[in-house]
């Protein structure tokens, strides 16, 4: 219905939303990129995710890593903490987390998007990475460990190659989460310049009319960089999701 909406008039979608169009049009699309008000909010959404899964998943992964490998009960103590943020609905820190940004002047700035983003979604990366790091051989890293190679050596040249999967999985995980967020740029973006593509969205509907051909189109488009991705990296995304679960 989206797909077919974007060749339709919003009077053509109104009286046979579910029929395919009469006369396919690329009108939607040409008012969409010659009125430029897409182009800047989808520049900002890329940043926004892009930074926002590039610095989780390599804080995630140093924190799940430590968590795997630690023998003590601090290993578990930290594991504990990390998953509780899971069990904190994100509503909940609305008004702190707004509070704060204000008194930091990380509001209307993608640089707060981005810390809210990584704040969010560290619990989940670190609860996923974890499991996939602690299915590694211990006696891999030991063997590593008595020819001489320290935890940052194994780390980096053992343990995430061997992850790859894992993190691709994560990595698109994330990207969704961060390109569709909505609740976190409506509450600390204001500014036209540093809007994200899901407020731009909210624009094309009104309180007395929505512009529903105009809206499709551009969740058409909104929705063309996470399809890509998914395209490009499915082998990655499919292994991670699989691994682990045939063991023996």
């Amino acid at each position: 219905m989206v797909v077919l909406g974007t060749f339709k008039t919003d009077a053509e979608i109104y009286s046979t939303p579910l029929a395919l169009p009469k006369n396919w049009t690329l009108d939607n699309f040409r008012t969409l990129f010659d009125s430029g008000g897409l182009i800047t909010p989808f520049k900002n959404s890329v940043i926004v995710a892009v930074f926002s899964v590039f610095i989780t998943l390599i804080l995630a992964s140093m924190a799940a890593y430590a968590i795997a490998r630690s023998i003590t009960i601090s290993g578990k103590v930290l594991f504990f903490l990390f998953t509780l943020g899971l069990a904190i609905p994100g509503q909940v820190n609305i008004i702190p987390i707004y509070v704060l940004f204000v008194k930091l002047n990380l509001n209307n700035s993608l640089t707060g998007l981005v810390l809210v983003n990584i704040a969010l979604t560290l619990p989940i990366s670190i609860f996923i990475l974890s499991a996939f790091f602690k299915d590694l051989s211990r006696e891999m890293f030991e063997a590593a460990s008595i020819d001489g190679a320290g935890h940052w050596r194994i780390f980096r040249s053992i343990a995430l190659p061997l992850c790859r999967p894992a993190m691709g999985a994560t990595g698109i995980f994330l990207f969704v989460i961060c390109w569709n967020d909505l609740l976190y740029p409506l509450m600390l973006i204001s500014e036209l310049s540093k809007k994200t593509l899901p407020l731009i969205l909210i624009d094309y509907r009104g309180e007395y009319f929505s512009s529903f051909s105009m809206l499709f189109t551009a969740i058409f488009v909104a929705s063309i960089p996470m399809v890509v991705m998914y395209l490009f990296f499915q082998k990655s995304f499919i292994a991670g999701i699989t691994a682990g679960a045939v063991k023996g």
